[in-house]
């Protein structure tokens, strides 16, 4: 609270400079449309800010005359001078013109981001500005918490360990790009964003696409499609430093330099910054630094290229386990209770941790064939490394009631660990500490032609070709006081004694092949835009176990799963205000890794078989100088899902193969933006789902640990069941309002309703088990204050939030208990995890 203190002593006492407000919009001249992201500045200055993508701009400036310098990458400067009346002014629009010889942006995204009242897509889109001011100490994907049909949830609260979740979908079935390049996980289609966090001081925008979206790579997304883009050479000389401070020790430092273009046509950004702190629950101490590097040259007036290199590596506790929420409430830590460290001669130690560094570098290059046809290409690789901890023996390090601890729900004692491991001599360690490695090389090249063909006609066509090797093992991390480990799981080296860094347990390397392509045809005048476009791919696994097989038969064939898929729409613009859209679209997608190789061994499902998605939108759009409003209505049905679920039964772990599980997805989904006085911005949101499994699966075979021996069948008994782990109804409501020149206050409050507990499919086998429990609801209020201010010579920024401000306590997931116990009670039996309780943070930035 000091700090906030300090904050608002900071606010009363600053010099207010700003005299008024600058509007305008800033127009393509051969498109007719509006340019997002286009840069303006005050000349003689470094005030500045960026069109929206409706190409409107606001800028409060300190002067009540002076000039406006208007520029966007690819187009010729203009200048507008200003002169204020009342305080305030707009310009209207302002068009510029093409040019030839500028330095053009090249990222593959400009052919994946969705254009206003142009591209037939459900779209939202989140600023650099709004991630500066509203992120503070959440999670990155937060940001898009008042997004339509978004859920994000910290899950068990660790630094990067959030999730996000789109219509029902789960992270693997939403595409994820940077600057155009896929990032999801290439086995099981994952996206963590712990490898991702720094990229927020250097996002330029964020881009949501539900449902079928923009992206003209042959990426096959179910729930949608987000796009990041990073700054860089469209940056103007220039940079900032940052610091700020939050609850539990946060501390972040970073700063970030641009040159701009200089006259020999080179660019160049970097960024770097370093966080550390713990979280809001115990034990999830956490420090991760992040680096970004962007040089763009222009070679001649056709050719330029751009090399971006990234990566934030870091280190983090975890809270793995899930607990009752009677265990909770028995905690003297209560929401706050975290059952997976403790200490060793007094210093933390994290039994379950997560730490990896996966470093990305892509060069980009744009070729200006001619006037009608552009090439760009872009060829990257990431390297990754890392992966997270765990135990094994025979010590109880999971149980809030273990022995263990020194008493209930308090941090294990891991000294008596060390003593037993010690006093064991010669017979080894009984419990140890590992490391589960995931590895990977990834490289791939896409590659986009575009050409006009036609008033308002034009061609694309492009390629995606990547290549993955994930290696997977276990390591021996820390033999707790003990002499060796004792493990028999290599056929090939049994009964080894294993010491610190040896593997364990198993390893194994999953390959992956993807060769994929496109072509589109699009069509554009005044009032009606539309697309028609045609992907396919081919998908190709192979596993090599080097410790449950020998010879030949470490090492399967490839396995291979083409695919295919066809998606168009079209968008008319009834008038300056109205406008509405549709789309349609079918489309194949090969199996995960682990679906296609059963119960992690080299033995391959022939029953796997592609998901079929189907999926069609209409939408509406409205849009006046003051209030934006966009509806739409989906549909998405999914078929032929498989799921492998391994369980234990007696001491035989076995697995059964439910194989054409399907689902329906539909919804309505509202957002607005209403511009209600000169000082204060509304904006909201509002999303029902309708997400339920679609039938039921039955004679499901249960196979023994070999995958062959058939021990029995199960139902899978879900048709009409409530899709889980998601909230089907959300609604968002946030006030920005500008209290004084230069100085905002918001509030933003997000509700979520019909949360269905996540579920194993296994165990429902009869439709006499009751439906999913369903969470109470949850109404979260945040506030925010930002203060601009000049610092010299310098502009400057004061930022605060406070999350949760209100303290509520709230489930933010949950997994369902035993639903065969004929005592079970729902939510009382389920295990969950709580959401954040309050949280704060305060910053600063100065601009040079």
């Amino acid at each position: 609270m000091r700090k906030l203190i300090t904050l608002l002593i900071l606010f009363f006492t600053t010099g207010i400079f700003a005299q008024g407000t600058i509007t305008g919009t800033v127009i393509d001249s051969e498109m007719v449309g509006p340019l997002p992201g286009a840069n303006v500045m005050v000349v003689g200055s470094k005030k500045g800010t960026t069109t929206d993508f409706d190409g409107n701009f606001s800028l409060d400036v300190n002067s009540s005359t002076g000039t406006l310098k208007i520029s966007f990458v690819g187009y010729k400067s203009k200048q507008v001078q200003f002169s204020l009346s009342g305080g305030s002014q707009d310009l209207g629009d302002i068009i510029l013109v093409g040019d030839d010889n500028a330095l053009d942006e090249i990222v593959i995204t400009s052919f994946s981001l969705a254009i206003d009242r142009k591209t037939p897509v459900a779209v939202s889109t989140v600023k650099a500005e709004t991630i500066e001011t509203k992120l503070g100490n959440q999670e990155f994907p937060e940001i898009l918490k008042s997004t339509p049909g978004i859920y994000v949830t910290k899950q068990g609260g660790g630094f990067g360990d959030a999730d996000i979740r789109m219509r029902g979908f789960n992270s693997e079935n939403i595409a994820v790009m940077i600057n155009g390049v896929p990032v999801n996980d290439m086995e099981s289609g994952r996206v963590y964003w712990s490898n991702w966090a720094g990229l927020t001081d250097v996002t330029k925008t964020m881009q949501t696409q539900r449902g079928l979206g923009a992206a003209k790579v042959a990426v096959p997304s179910i729930g949608g499609t987000i796009n990041i883009v990073t700054k860089s050479t469209d940056a103007e000389m220039g940079g900032s430093v940052i610091a700020s401070t939050g609850n539990d020790g946060l501390q972040k430092f970073g700063a970030t330099v641009s040159t701009g273009k200089s006259e020999n046509g080179w660019a160049a950004t970097i960024s770097a910054s370093k966080t550390s702190g713990r979280r809001f629950a115990d034990g999830l101490e956490f420090e991760g630094y992040n680096y970004f590097l962007n040089i763009a040259k222009e070679i001649n007036e056709n050719h330029e290229l751009s090399l971006t290199a990234f990566g934030a590596p870091q280190r983090h506790g975890q809270r793995e386990t899930l607990h009752t929420i009677e265990d909770y409430k028995r905690s003297d830590r209560d929401i706050k209770f975290n059952g997976d460290w403790g200490y060793r001669n007094g210093q933390v130690v994290n039994v379950q941790d997560n730490f990896y560094h996966k470093p990305q570098i892509s060069l980009n290059h744009y070729w200006d064939i001619s006037d009608r046809t552009e090439l760009s290409t872009a060829a990257y690789v990431s390297f990754g490394t890392g992966g997270g901890g765990g135990y094994t023996g025979n010590a109880d390090l999971r149980s809030v009631d273990s022995d263990y601890r020194s008493a209930p729900y308090q941090p294990l004692n891991l000294d008596r660990v060390v003593d037993e491991n010690a006093a064991n001599g010669a017979d080894g360690s009984q419990t140890i500490l590992y490391d589960s490695r995931n590895d990977h090389f990834w490289t791939g090249l896409l590659s986009t032609v575009s050409t006009e063909v036609g008033e308002g006609w034009e061609l694309l066509g492009g390629i995606d070709l990547r290549y993955y090797k994930g290696e997977h093992f276990q390591e021996v991390k820390d033999l707790l006081g003990g002499q060796y480990w004792a493990d028999d799981s290599n056929v090939n080296d049994p009964n080894r004694l294993t010491r610190s860094g040896d593997k364990i347990n198993y390893y194994n390397d999953g390959l992956v092949l993807w060769e994929g392509g496109f072509a589109q045809a699009e069509y554009s005048d005044d009032n009606i835009s539309g697309f028609l476009s045609v992907s396919a791919s081919n998908t190709s696994y192979k596993r090599k176990d080097y410790f449950q097989y020998s010879g030949d038969e470490k090492e399967t064939d490839w396995i291979n799963f083409f695919a295919y898929g066809a998606k168009g729409g079209a968008n008319y613009n009834l008038d300056d205000n109205h406008n509405i859209f549709a789309n349609v679209g079918y489309f194949e997608r090969a199996p995960f890794f682990n679906t296609v190789f059963l119960n992690n061994k080299n033995i391959a499902n022939e029953d796997a078989e592609n998901q079929k998605i189907f999926s069609a939108e209409l939408g509406y759009g409205f849009r006046t100088q003051n209030l934006r409003i966009d509806f739409n209505l989906y549909r998405t049905i999914w078929k032929d899902k498989t799921l492998a679920r391994s369980f234990i039964q007696g001491n035989q772990q076995i697995f059964a193969n439910i194989l054409g599980v399907d689902a329906l997805h539909q919804g309505i989904e509202l957002e607005f933006q209403y511009k209600a006085t000169e000082r204060l911005n509304v904006t909201g949101m509002m999303s029902l789902g309708d997400w339920k499994w679609d039938n039921n699966v039955d004679n499901v075979d249960v196979l023994a640990e070999d995958g062959t021996t058939v021990l029995g069948t199960i139902n899978v008994a879900i048709d009409g069941v409530e899709v889980g782990n998601s909230a089907q109804t959300t609604a968002a409501l946030g006030l920005n309002y500008e209290a004084f020149p230069g100085t905002f206050i918001r509030g933003d409050f997000t509700y979520y309703d019909r949360y269905f507990a996540d579920f194993d499919p296994t165990v429902r086998d009869s439709n006499d088990i009751p439906a999913p429990f369903e969470l109470p609801d949850v109404g979260l209020l945040d506030l925010g204050l930002t203060h601009n201010f000049q610092f010299g010579s310098f502009e400057a920024t004061l930022n605060a939030n406070v999350f949760n401000v209100l303290d509520t306590q709230y489930i933010s997931d949950a997994r369902e208990g035993n639903v065969k116990d004929p005592d079970y009670n729902g939510l009382v039996d389920s295990n969950v995890w709580y959401g954040f309780g309050r949280t704060y943070s305060v910053g600063a930035k100065i601009k040079f």
